[in-house]
Order: structure tokens, then sequence, then C-alpha cells
């Protein structure tokens, strides 16, 4: 029987890909704290992949993590810039530093001749990111932007469902989800000091939410936004009963909410929390007219549901009705997904998995939001040619 056009295009390949080994990918990892270590777990899982450097501004702290995860033959180095400038034959690099450090490192490595996978946020200002994509041009060599939650079947639906015309046009985006008490604390104080996190709540897990619902609708161009940000549990000392010290080192966002126009006629209606009084900002919704979707709440949309997507339709004028979406249970790492697309661009001459031409607009919706509200006004945003 002949298959119908098209719907073949939905079957799962089962077809189990070969690598060819013959030849080691050359990979550095420049920053060496706790997210550095899911990128070396994945690409110690890749057997074409070889890791001969590390480096890390904190003296012996990449010898140890080399130590730590037992990895043989590899080169240690005080600053990107050492690293780069000995390490000739170099492949790729993994970026895991500070937000701050995020555009340096990447430009460095990209002006070296260098393929970069830049962990999220893209980097701590818009004016940063436009800078790095200059790199990028000049360079052509690869700069994918570190959204694990892409490589999700189930994120994956939510685009399929949008590009199928199930929802007809969409006109509006609500972002939910959020923490009630998660500000990432754990390994220091990194994340949440000024001169290193840069931005907080809305850059952290805020850039997950807008990746979700802006690659979902094919990233329309941001025009204006109105923002808010607070920090009123940050700077609480009564936040970290272990260490109540950590609320005079605050200084980013807790919390950050935002009305957004975007290209073709779309709002969105952006909310997220690393800490408040509420278990989350609710699911998020993409309202169509013909349908809705409602994606339900996470705590940080990070590729993981626990529920299905419901799809709300109107049937013959007055008739309504709903139906799930079951949820895909084959995502599997995503971490690993998300490098082996990398490796697999590097060896293939392909292209980013995550293009910075979608997340410049990720970023200047988020450094939008804290200019809004340290500004008290709605502003305009404005993307140069690149």
């Amino acid at each position: 029987m002949a298959k119908v056009a098209g719907l073949d295009a939905f079957e799962k390949n089962n077809e189990e890909k070969v690598i060819d080994t013959s030849k080691k990918v050359k990979i550095g990892i420049i920053g060496t704290g706790w997210i550095a270590e899911s990128h070396i777990s994945s690409y110690m899982e890749m057997e074409d992949v070889e890791i001969v450097a590390l480096a890390d501004i904190v003296p012996g702290k990449a010898a140890k993590f080399a130590e730590k995860f037992e990895i043989k033959n590899c080169r240690i180095y005080n600053s990107d810039e050492e690293l780069l400038a000995a390490e000739k034959d170099l492949d790729g690099v993994s970026i895991c530093t500070y937000n701050s450090q995020h555009a340096s490192c990447a430009i460095h490595a990209l002006d070296a001749g260098v393929n970069v996978m830049l962990e999220k946020p893209f980097t701590g200002t818009f004016e940063e990111a436009v800078e790095t994509m200059k790199a990028e041009k000049r360079s052509g060599k690869i700069l994918t932007i570190g959204f694990q939650p892409r490589m999700s079947a189930n994120m994956q639906m939510i685009k399929k469902i949008v590009e199928s015309g199930e929802l007809g046009k969409v006109y509006y985006l609500q972002a939910g989800g959020g923490r009630r008490r998660g500000i990432p604390t754990p390994f220091g104080t990194t994340f949440i000091e000024k001169e290193t996190g840069v931005i907080g709540a809305v850059g952290d897990i805020g850039a997950y939410s807008l990746d979700m619902l802006l690659n979902a609708v094919g990233y329309p161009k941001p025009l204006t936004v109105s923002g808010y940000k607070s920090d009123f549990f940050g700077k609480d000392p009564a936040f970290y009963p272990a260490h109540p010290e950590y609320a005079e080192k605050f200084g980013v966002d807790d919390f950050a909410a935002a009305f957004v126009r975007l290209e073709n006629d779309i709002i969105l209606d952006f909310r997220i929390s690393w800490a408040m009084h509420m278990d989350t900002c609710g699911d998020a919704l993409i309202l169509g007219t013909k349908g809705g979707l409602r994606i339900p709440s996470t705590d940080c949309w990070n590729g993981s549901f626990d529920k299905p997507l419901t799809v709300y339709k109107t049937i013959g004028g007055d008739r309504t009705v709903q139906y799930t979406v079951p949820l895909i249970n084959d995502d599997g790492n995503l971490f690993y997904k998300k490098l082996r697309s990398f490796v697999d661009a590097i060896k293939e001459g392909g292209k980013a998995t995550v293009p910075s031409s979608e997340i410049i607009y990720n970023q200047a919706i988020i450094n939008g939001i804290v200019t809004s509200a340290e500004l008290g006004k709605e502003i305009e945003i404005e993307i140069p040619e690149i």
C-alpha cells in the first residue's frame, strides 16, 4: 500500500547512525564549573571526540576537573586566550564560563578559527551578542547556542503543531512556569552576582521559556518591550538560612515580567521566576484563530514534561472540543544530543542547530526587559544588520 505523501516525514527513523571514529574531533572546554560537567560527560560518550584542552581562570580548577573525570593527555591553561594561542589544531570549544565572559571567550575562539558551542544565555548584554555575531560572520565558523530543550521531541511537537496550521494564525503567546524556591546558589554565588551573572532569572530559565515559544512561531522580531523585574527574595537574608551573606551579593533579578510586541501582529505576555510565593506562573499558551495550545507548566522549561500538551478547537461553529497530544518518551539525554549535533556539524560542515540569528531576538527581549524595567517605561527594540 502506498504511503500518503508527507506522512512518512513524521515516522521515527530507527536506523542507527554509524559514526566514523577514524579521526577524532579535537575539543576544548573553557570554564570548568558545574555546567562543564554535563559537557564533559556527554563528550566522553562519543568515540569520535577527544578532549585535548581545558581552561579556567581560577588557579588549579581545570587541573582538578581533569583529574575528577580522568581525562588523559589533556593540556591545562589559565585562560581562554592561552588555550586558543597554543592549540592550533582545535576543532571546537564548549564555553561554560560565567555569563559575563560568554562574549569575550566566544569572540576569541571564533577569531582563532574555532567552532563554538556557547552555553546559554547567549551573552550578558545585547551589545555583546551583536559583537559575537560579527565575529561569527568574519570567521565563517559555527556558533551554536546551548539550548538543549530544542532536542526534546515534545518541544519539537509544539513547533509541529503550530506549523501544521492546526491553530491558524497565532496572535498571542503566554509564558508561564517558574520556580517557587529556586535561586541557583548550590554552587556559590556566581549566578547571582552582577559582575558574573549579569542577568538573573530572566536570562537563565527565562531564555528557555522564550526560546520554546518564539521557536514555535518562527522567531518573529521583537518590536517593543514593557518590562518589570524585582529582587525581593534574592536580597532577603532569610531566604538563605545557611548563607545569609548571599543576600548582600545578590545583584540580579529573581522575577521578571513583560509585555512584548512582536512582528506578525503577535503579543507575548512573559513572566518567569526563581522565587515567589506561588508554585507556578501558570501554563504556557499559544492562541491562534483556529485553536489554542496549552503547554503544561514546568519550573524551568528544560525540555521535560510530566503532562501532555492540550489542543482546544471549535467544530461546526459552536461545538467546543479539546484533545491531548500524548507525551513522546524518546527524549533521552538532551545534553548529549545537543553536543552530538555540534560535533556532527563540525565533521559534516553543517550549520548551527540553534543559530545566533534566532537567539539574537531572544537576547534582545531579555535585555529589553531589563532596560525597560530600569527606565520604568516601554522601549523600542532595534536590531542592527550584521
